[in-house]
């Protein structure tokens, strides 16, 4: 059996004191490998070797860093299929999807690419008589990563491709039911010229996560998971005075319109509702058709559309998505259809009952769709994070914008219309961060930012994008004067102006 060690200044490490944790191979049900949960030994250790590097790191002109990811993105580029059959071994999404988890994160590293143009500062000439003032962004020093199952290549990427790249040396630590991908791409920087200790992999439980929350020389922490823990998270680390930016849960919705295409929105839908097994905070669970002939209309067109979707092994090249990540969270899952069914929904396609017997240990559930689902259900308020679609059913177009604002998830909000008022209205009115128009999955490319609002998002700034460069960089502002000697000090004492 396979063991996934840390790798700490620049080399993989293992201690025989560490308890480990099992790897499940998602498609059969059995164990694949084995993974050690850090103690505050090995913590340190990842610290100390961050450390080392850190001051030479910073110091490091931008365009030698930017040197590093280009070096970093054609090494991804040139390992992809042997990473996408790693993520898909041990996540469970088929192998276009983690494709697609590759290139996602990919992107962002393009985007790192250009932090000598993204971390520039501001300079104002005369700003007073005989003063200039600029500006300068210069990095944390060590900083952190703890990053979710669902996306065990792009999310790393989102967090250290930025970090790294504005001088900061980085510990990250991924999700211990796939952790396999994150060590193989901090492997691919030091191949690319980074220095070891710039970039360390700890894997780890809760132990770890409270072990970075609390470590006095770890300046920020980005988080991605529940919004439970997100808040737990924010919470502690800025106890410690970190600097915080913690992604929760979702329930996005999508808004179907009266005068929608309705082709393209079950297309859209079924991929977005469907498509990881769910297990995305982007996915869209929750549809919301505007009046009964377009919940009618649309039902009957989702219906045909479901039944024909295709679940099978992940290394299936017909299926359309694979199992769920592990036995716990296929169970969890369906501990959400049965609520829903108590709670009054009307189950129109039951994925429970869903066959796979060619791998029948393996954690399959089929898709699962409700109708007549309402804003009193707690199938409905809370993240199921699986291959189950809700259709709540609006009255008009003001009581569509309020379900979605009134959620306490505001992560992405899709609408479908061919109105262009509508459409602006929507996004100017709708109380969620991130807003598609005809788009089922509003992530924005990457140098824009992604963050929700309200319980997806806890902190002030955004991932990637120039939010990303400011979250992983301090600004420093000078106020410079050159005397030639026949300044007047008689305003010594007064406070500077520019008058």
């Amino acid at each position: 059996m396979r063991h996934i060690p840390h790798f700490i200044n620049g080399e993989t490490y293992s201690s025989a004191a560490e308890s480990t944790a099992e790897v499940f191979a998602p498609n059969t049900g059995g164990v694949q490998a084995s993974v050690p949960l850090a103690d505050d030994t090995t913590l340190q250790l990842a610290v100390d070797s961050a450390r080392r590097a850190q001051s030479a790191w910073s110091t490091v002109n931008p365009q030698r860093r930017a040197r590093v990811m280009f070096a970093f993105k054609a090494l991804v580029e040139q390992h992809k299929d042997r990473l996408a059959g790693l993520l898909s071994s041990e996540h469970g999404k088929v192998l276009s999807d983690a494709h697609g988890d590759i290139q996602r994160g990919l992107e962002v590293i393009e985007f790192a690419c250009g932090i000598p143009h993204a971390q520039k500062g501001e300079y104002t000439d005369s700003a007073g008589p005989g003063i200039d003032v600029y500006s300068m962004r210069q990095p944390l020093g060590i900083v952190a990563g703890i990053t979710p199952f669902n996306f065990p290549a792009m999310i790393p990427m989102w967090m250290f491709g930025v970090a790294i790249a504005c001088g900061n040396c980085f510990i990250l630590k991924p999700s211990e039911r796939d952790p396999s991908v994150p060590l193989e791409l901090a492997k691919l920087m030091i191949e690319a010229g980074l220095p070891p200790g710039v970039l360390n992999v700890v894997h780890g439980n809760k132990s770890a996560v409270d072990g970075i929350l609390d470590h006095p020389d770890i300046k920020a922490v980005s988080f991605v998971g529940s919004s439970d823990i997100a808040n737990y998270v924010y919470e502690r680390g800025a106890r410690a005075g970190k600097r915080i930016q913690a992604m929760g849960g979702a329930k996005n919705h999508g808004i179907v319109m009266p005068d929608a295409d309705l082709d393209q929105v079950v297309t859209d839908l079924v991929g977005a509702a469907f498509g990881s097994a769910g297990e995305r905070c982007m996915a869209l669970p929750v549809v919301v058709p505007v009046g009964e002939e377009t919940a009618e209309k649309l039902k009957a067109k989702l219906i045909p559309a479901i039944k024909a979707i295709t679940v099978s092994t992940s290394d299936d090249p017909a299926a359309h998505y694979g199992p769920v990540v592990t036995s716990a969270h296929k169970a969890r899952v369906e501990a959400y259809i049965d609520m829903a069914i108590s709670e009054g929904a009307e189950l129109v396609y039951d994925g429970r009952t869903l066959q796979i017997p060619k791998e029948s240990e393996g954690y399959f559930i089929g898709p699962t769709f409700f109708d007549r689902v309402n804003q009193s259900m707690v199938s409905y308020q809370e993240e199921i994070f699986g291959p189950v679609l809700q259709m709540v059913r609006a009255n008009d177009f003001n009581h569509a914008v309020e379900l979605a604002s009134n959620h306490q998830y505001g992560n992405g909000v899709a609408i479908y219309t061919r109105n262009g008022h509508a459409a602006r209205e929507f996004a100017q009115r709708v109380n969620v961060g991130m807003v598609g128009i005809n788009v089922p999955i509003p992530v924005p490319v990457a140098y824009h930012t992604f963050g929700g609002w309200k319980r997806s998002a806890f902190g002030d700034t955004n991932q990637h994008g120039m939010e990303g460069v400011k979250f992983w960089t301090k600004i420093k502002t000078i106020t410079q004067r050159w005397p030639d000697g026949a300044d007047s000090n008689d305003n010594t004492f007064l406070i500077p102006t520019m008058g």
